[in-house]
């Protein structure tokens, strides 16, 4: 039987007693107690949270490995000078560990061993898989009128912002797919074996350009990966928020599946000459700092870090953050219609 919400908020209070139990004042108290005093609890969505003083203390529930910005924001609201976060997951802990080496304070991550708190070291950001070199496939995504962009092992064809197609290194060779995303692609490939490749990619185009326009009626081909849509914008037009040239590049951490939030990073140089990184995001996402930091880190370190966002999105918790970044960040709100069509 599932657990209830209250039952689950129980569990993670009486675990994260257990688990800092000698580290904090006797009078802490964790969520689901109702108390008050030096130590005093908030709540804290899948999780439970800790202030004991000026420290708080964050055990993250599931998404742990998405979870450091709501904790600095937890911790922010109940204005602590110091994070210690604990997570079960030790892939996640050790992503957490990195990010959290980007902020000045930084937050410490601890790993749950049954009732044992062990210390987690930074991971390193693995490196990036070559990408399959043909030049008639990236043609053939070019003459489609498709973007070609470089990621992980894979290139994809964009249509402002969105994958239609990809070329991936198969057994005999390099291979494109066609469709948006792998469920469109497998489909696509059983229902239109009969077509060749170029036709399939440009019959695709053709519909994912029907929808993917600004003021279109709203429909899932022009909702998903907004922020690439974003990105593609200001590559097109950088001088928009004072940078004169940008590419895309890849994530640290790649996404899983196109409807997973996420931030798209680009990098250049500003009007100045300066290396820049700018990474993109819609709505409100807690974690656009810490994966921002993370991109900067990785693709270009020490340069000017720009987050830009809706004007909508641009919220104070996401300035408080970006400033509290050892290298801070500037976050720029863009004003008005910022998504572009597709020529």
């Amino acid at each position: 039987m599932a657990l209830g919400a209250e039952q689950l908020a129980a569990l993670n209070a009486a675990k994260l007693r257990a688990l800092t139990r000698g580290r904090v004042g006797d009078d802490a108290v964790v969520v689901g107690e109702r108390a008050s005093g030096p130590g005093r609890a908030g709540a804290l969505p899948g999780g439970a949270g800790l202030v004991d003083g000026s420290t708080v203390w964050v055990l993250l529930g599931p998404d742990a490995d998405r979870s450091l910005g709501a904790a600095l924001a937890w911790a922010r609201r109940h204005g602590s000078e110091m994070l210690h976060v604990v997570v079960d997951d030790a892939e996640a802990a050790g992503l957490l560990a990195r990010r959290a080496t980007f902020f000045a304070p930084a937050p410490t991550v601890w790993r749950a061993d049954g009732a044992q708190l062990v210390a987690v070291e930074p991971v390193p950001v693995p490196p990036l898989r070559p990408v399959p070199g043909d030049a008639d496939l990236r043609s053939l995504l070019r003459e489609a009128g498709l973007t070609v962009v470089e990621e992980d092992g894979v290139v994809l064809g964009e249509l402002l912002g969105l994958e239609v197609g990809r070329i991936t290194a198969g057994e005999a060779g390099p291979e494109l797919g066609v469709g948006v995303g792998r469920f469109d692609r497998e489909m696509g490939e059983l229902a239109q074996a009969d077509l060749a490749p170029a036709d399939r990619l440009h019959r695709a185009v053709e519909i994912v350009a029907r929808y993917r326009r600004p003021g279109a009626p709203p429909h899932p081909l022009n909702q998903l990966v907004p922020e690439r849509w974003m990105r593609a914008a200001l590559v097109t037009d950088p001088e928009r928020i004072g940078v004169a040239a940008l590419r895309p590049v890849p994530s640290a951490v790649g996404r899983t599946n196109l409807k997973e939030t996420a931030v798209a990073t680009a990098v250049g140089v500003d009007t100045a000459g300066e290396p820049v990184v700018v990474s993109c995001s819609t709505g409100v996402d807690l974690e656009l700092v810490p994966a921002a930091a993370d991109d900067r880190a990785a693709r270009a370190p020490g340069a000017r870090l720009i987050l830009v966002v809706p004007a909508r999105d641009a919220l104070p918790l996401t300035r408080d953050l970006a400033a509290r970044l050892a290298a801070p960040a500037d976050v720029v709100g863009l004003d008005g219609e910022w998504k572009i069509a597709w020529e």
